[in-house]
């Protein structure tokens, strides 16, 4: 059946579309935090002794009560002015003014964080039609070729953080999520894409929905859990420097005023890791559905479950690598910096098992490339 070049282009422009509203959300994301920084110590002595107190304050609360913001506290809304509050009212005799201003700011990045949120959503709905519309164009399931595939990947990455953020309102991570998703698909519409068109004879075939679908499903929340790890890493950096402030063994640093109204912003490290751990636990069975579904489609395709062909290889390595992380977790008690290591191994082999092996690498899954 011929390609409906019309509906084609259409998917094409559907996906720009998507691509420059998710770039507007990130902006709001980033604006948001912007407006919410209380590290601004360049205004002069006030300010500086202001984010001193702040940090100071953030460090006592750390001592006090070490997991007291989770990814479950709606940790959406900036969270530091709640910290600093106490501080401000001894910054001198500009408090009131810092405060008023403290105050406009903190609801202009509400106001942007809200926004970001319906840009978010707008663009969610352009890149699923861009999808849809794809599949209709081809008269087949959108997901035959790597420019299709890392689309989906994107739009459940996309997906699942809109369902954290209304189970958990996780705005903070909005900023994080998107920039990746962003060079993703520009990666895919560019370097990956190829035009509409029916899929290769190996293709055809109904484990495509099955076997593909369950591995996009995982990768997507793969992704999701790569960026809570990098975020954990650097948050767990912040909570040891606010305990050396804490204890009296280091000073406020300028990088830790500037920095501060960004990281302070996210949950505890220990909420970060719990997250990181609640996502692989989540895509870990469906990543081990899809391995399965694909030897038993390899058995109907060519005569056997598994020849150790590059893909195979590399999709088991990435399935050792999940399973070593939770069972890391579960028996050897690993949490922290041990098991970040683990998770972003993981996704490394995750990485090499698409990128690498598709483009770089030959193999009977070769028609999963770019001339696909």
């Amino acid at each position: 059946m011929a390609v409906n070049e019309g509906l084609a282009s259409l998917s094409d422009h559907l996906y720009g579309g998507a691509m420059a509203v998710y770039a507007a959300g990130m902006l709001g994301y980033a604006a948001e935090f912007a407006f919410s920084r209380f590290g601004r110590a360049d205004g002069g002595s006030a300010a500086r002794a202001k984010a001193d107190l702040a940090v100071r304050a953030a460090a006592a609360e750390l001592t006090r009560e070490p997991a007291l913001v989770g990814a479950a506290s709606g940790a959406g809304e900036p969270t530091t002015p709640a910290v600093a509050s106490a501080p401000a009212a001894q910054a001198g005799a500009h408090g009131g003014a810092d405060e008023a201003a403290d105050g406009a700011d903190l609801r202009r990045a509400r106001l942007f964080g809200r926004i970001a949120v319906v840009l978010t959503l707008i663009g969610w709905g352009l890149h699923l039609s861009s999808v849809v519309t794809r599949g209709l164009a081809a008269h087949r399931v959108p997901w035959g070729n790597m420019y299709e595939f890392s689309s989906m990947i994107c739009l459940i990455a996309i997906t699942a953080f809109l369902v954290l953020l209304a189970r958990f309102d996780v705005r903070w991570l909005g900023v994080f999520v998107t920039f990746p998703v962003l060079v993703y698909m520009g990666l895919a519409g560019t370097v990956l894409y190829v035009a509409a068109g029916p899929l290769v004879p190996a293709l055809n075939s109904y484990w495509l929905k099955i076997h593909v679908v369950a591995a996009i499903l995982a990768s997507g929340i793969f992704l999701v859990s790569a960026v809570t790890t990098v975020l954990y890493l650097v948050k767990d950096r912040w909570e040891h420097q606010l305990a050396e402030v804490a204890a009296g063994r280091a000073e406020v640093t300028a990088a830790m005023r500037s920095r501060g109204g960004i990281v302070m912003k996210l949950p505890s490290a220990a909420s970060l890791d719990t997250l990181t751990y609640r996502l692989i636990a989540f895509g870990f069975p469906v990543w081990t559905f899809a391995v399965i579904a694909g030897a038993i489609w390899a058995e109907a395709a060519w005569g056997r479950y598994w020849g150790w062909d590059p893909k195979e290889t590399w999709s088991f390595i990435t399935w050792v690598c999940y399973a070593a992380y939770l069972h890391a977790r579960a028996t050897a008690g690993w949490r922290g910096k041990k098991a970040a290591a683990v998770s972003l191994v993981a996704f490394s082999a995750l990485f090499v098992d698409y990128y690498v092996v598709n483009l770089f690498l030959t193999g009977l899954h070769s028609y999963a490339g770019v001339s696909a």
